[in-house]
């Protein structure tokens, strides 16, 4: 019998009592089969993180998932520390590092400003690709594959209709893994995103 593929999402919210979005996106999850939510900030408050265990358990994962809102247009302190700390020479890359080769690897964030924000015209300058390097980089270095990330933006501002759209679609997509259509026609382990796919989000999802 063949083993159902197994999923680590690896939640960092500094203060989910006051989420809107992740928080809501974090329960659906875990009730998906095969889904584990790691709360990050909830298990390391001190940031003090047994490597040994983490790695065990991300080795374990086909799908890592690093979710998160977009803090100073990066992740959040804890979550950067846990990558520093877990994804070592030797173990996640370098000479004898193939822990993480051929899994897959999936941002899903939130960000406070707008898509509209996100463009050379508005508030950021850039567009949100702009800022993905640095998450598409550790996963090439790791033998992952890089998947289109699912975006929420302006997460404080959108409706209700749209956020619930969003959270059932997140869901959805781990439920349905690894039957996803970009997955069944890659052929790429590594592949970056281009800006045009850099996001899965609901079609309604305001600009």
């Amino acid at each position: 019998m063949t083993k159902p593929p197994q999923i680590l999402i690896l939640y960092a919210h500094p203060t989910p009592h006051h989420s809107r979005a992740n928080r809501r996106m974090a329960d659906a999850a875990a009730k998906v089969p095969n889904v584990q939510v790691h709360d990050l900030y909830e298990l390391y408050p001190d940031f003090h993180i047994p490597v040994r265990r983490e790695q065990a358990l991300v080795a374990q994962a086909d799908l890592i998932v690093f979710q998160h809102p977009i803090q100073w247009y990066s992740m959040p302190a804890l979550l950067k520390q846990w990558v520093d700390s877990v994804f070592t020479p030797g173990w996640a890359y370098g000479p004898g590092g193939d822990a993480l080769h051929g899994k897959d690897f999936w941002l899903v964030a939130t960000t406070g400003g707008s898509a509209r924000s996100y463009q050379t015209e508005g508030h950021n300058l850039l567009p949100f690709s702009a800022f993905l390097p640095p998450y598409q980089q550790t996963a090439q270095l790791c033998g992952m594959r890089w998947l289109p990330p699912h975006l929420l933006f302006g997460a404080h501002q959108v409706n209700q209709k749209t956020l619930a759209a969003h959270i059932e679609g997140y869901r959805k997509r781990l439920a349905n893994y690894p039957d996803w259509p970009e997955l069944l026609a890659s052929t790429t382990p590594t592949a970056p995103a281009s800006s045009a796919s850099v996001t899965d989000q609901p079609a309604d999802l305001p600009g």
